[in-house]
């Protein structure tokens, strides 16, 4: 096993944010491997994430971003279980980033769950011409694959964050609820564009 130092320690924690102890974890269980363990902790964050889910959400901050000289403005809200984590230096970061994520990106919806039927019929419908002459379990695969990019591109959780292109918007808020030990929620946003309905 790798001898683990403390500089090894404090330089994980200061590029993860994660707490002391949960560095020297990771440090370990991946033999003093520094990359794997930040991946190790990614995967730990989204699981503590996972935990916090079903917990209420009343506090939270409404980010605002205006770009181009004016020409972009976004509103988007964050909910989170206190006003101390409302606060939170990293909870304003995380606030400032996903506006200006969504003056860069231009998501039309939040979730999946907020496509109409019809419109996601319609993209299906596209996509089963596109691929003709193939046999219908393939092509019903091929017609998915091009819904989930479809949604990649339109959906902001599904969207790939603009700062970590490895991250969906999900996984970093995800990632970000394990860091500060709360439930956080994107619970809304707007988009205007000047001259744009």
């Amino acid at each position: 096993m790798a001898e683990i130092s403390a500089q090894m320690v404090k330089d994980l924690r200061d590029q993860t944010g994660a707490k002391m102890m949960t560095c020297k974890k990771a440090l370990e269980e991946n033999k003093g491997d520094f990359e794997k363990a930040k991946e190790w902790l990614r995967k730990k964050n989204e699981v503590d994430a996972g935990k916090k889910l079903g917990r209420e959400t009343k506090e939270g901050a409404i980010g605002q971003y205006v770009h181009a000289g004016g020409k972009i403005a976004v509103l988007t809200e964050v909910l989170c279980e206190t006003d101390f984590v409302a606060r939170n230096e990293e909870f304003q970061t995380l606030l400032k980033d996903l506006c200006m994520h969504i003056a860069a990106a231009a998501p039309e919806y939040l979730s999946r769950e907020d496509i109409p039927e019809e419109v996601l019929e319609q993209e299906r419908n596209i996509a089963r011409e596109q691929v003709t002459g193939k046999p219908e379990n393939v092509v019903e695969k091929i017609v998915e694959g091009k819904i989930d990019k479809w949604c990649e591109e339109r959906v902001l959780l599904d969207q790939k964050f603009v700062k970590d292109d490895k991250l969906s918007v999900s996984q970093v808020i995800k990632q970000k609820a394990g860091k500060l030990g709360e439930n956080l929620q994107l619970t809304r946003f707007i988009r205007w564009e000047l001259g744009q309905d």
